[in-house]
């Protein structure tokens, strides 16, 4: 077997366990790949849970397919869907027979990218695969004691480095990640490879006239869940100053939105902070180029797209030291660390940003845009490009394949 010649175009099956309407991070890097590649003269498809009951289908799309598999709903998850391996192998298999892929991408080690993984390794087919989740980050959906869910995550970082050990390459999105990879997965030689960004999407455009907010307004946009810890910026908002009349807008949905519009209330500030919802792109982008400062409060991001689209929109940044975090703040430039939970320590920076001349808030505003060139997408799709050919350089001790499947 032999890899494709670098400029005949590819067949790429991404297998992608959530994806769009899901809102978070690693369905939104699916989304932008397929867009990306198939850009490139790629013929695309990905596969992914379908996002009601029943069966398989094939969805029709003009630009690239997506195939979604019979899945069932989580009580604890407000769309996360769980695939059974009885009810999905064949129709993977079929899908392979119907699509014969050259190269296969699994955005995880868990039901669709592990089962999609046996089928292209049984095929002889090559596999990338890319980690967008640390076992632990799935705890708050758990309805098991702590212990238990330990021993969980213990399970599935084995599972993960006897899953992805098999594909021919191996990425995720921070050197912390892939550093977390090694220890608990003995995952060597995993890849950094940033989930990228169109920033350039997110600039005001020539002649563009943004309209002023009334108030200072903090944003956060993502998912509203435990690990995002929005309590503690609705606490600190609540602790700034009266006179600066802080406003709190807040992007997405999810299961904890109930209990952050019951503590605003209780704080008082009900009035100061809006619960948008999930809104269209442009919406999304308007909110980041009319926010005075974004907050990320969350203590499990491997990455934080939603961080980086906002420092695209030269907006100052305030995020909580932990995990990938810190590698997108340089301190008092572009904005400040604060300590995970600490809602005063959060108030004082919340308080030190607005109370800078317009002329160093807009400095630090620039800085963000400067931090966010080495993130591009057109260097995230170069390096995948040369992983699918084969044309990088890949971890030292895989175990897996190294061909591409040939068309028959």
């Amino acid at each position: 077997m032999s890899y494709p010649a670098d400029t005949e175009p590819l067949t790429i099956l991404i297998a992608a366990d959530t994806y769009p309407p899901n809102v978070n991070g690693a369905a939104q890097f699916g989304y932008r790949l397929a867009r990306g590649m198939t850009g490139r003269g790629h013929e695309v498809h990905v596969l992914a849970p379908r996002a009601s009951d029943g069966p398989s289908f094939t969805e029709g799309r003009a630009a690239w397919t997506v195939h979604r598999l019979r899945s069932h709903g989580v009580p604890t998850h407000d769309y996360w869907r769980l695939c059974y391996p009885w009810e999905i192998r064949r129709d993977i298999s079929m899908l392979f027979d119907r699509v014969r892929p050259d190269v296969v991408h699994i955005q995880c080690h868990y039901m669709v990218g592990q089962y999609t993984l046996d089928e292209a390794v049984r095929r002889g087919i090559r596999v990338v695969a890319t980690n967008h989740l640390m076992p632990e980050n799935i705890n708050p959906f758990l309805p098991f004691p702590e212990w238990f869910k330990r021993v969980i995550a213990r399970n599935s970082w084995r599972d993960m480095g006897k899953i992805m050990g098999r594909a021919a390459a191996v990425t995720t999105p921070t050197p912390l990640a892939a550093e977390a990879m090694r220890t608990h997965a003995r995952l060597d030689g995993v890849l950094p490879v940033s989930n990228g960004i169109d920033s350039a999407g997110y600039e005001p455009r020539p002649g563009e006239v943004l309209e002023d907010p009334e108030h200072p307004t903090v944003l956060f946009v993502g998912r509203l869940a435990e690990e995002k810890h929005v309590d503690v910026l609705i606490d600190a908002v609540a602790r700034t100053p009266e006179h600066l009349g802080v406003h709190l807008e807040i992007v997405g949905g999810g299961e904890v939105k109930a209990a952050l519009q019951a503590q605003a209330a209780r704080l008082g500030i009900a009035d100061r902070v809006r619960f948008r919802g999930l809104i269209d792109d442009t919406e999304l982008r308007l909110s980041y180029l009319r926010a005075s400062v974004f907050c990320q409060p969350g203590t499990a991001e491997l990455q934080s797209l939603v961080t980086l689209e906002a420092m695209s929109a030269s907006t100052p940044v305030l995020l909580a030291d932990a995990m990938a975090l810190p590698h997108l703040v340089v301190e008092g430039e572009n904005g400040f660390l604060f300590r995970p939970g600490d809602a005063a320590e959060l108030a004082r920076r919340i308080t030190q940003i607005l109370e800078l001349p317009e002329e160093r808030r807009e400095a630090m505003g620039r800085a963000s845009r400067a931090l966010v060139d080495h993130h591009d997408i057109r260097t995230t799709l170069d390096t995948f490009e040369a992983l699918y050919y084969g044309s990088r350089p890949v971890r030292q001790g895989s175990t897996g394949n190294t061909g591409a499947a040939q068309r028959s």
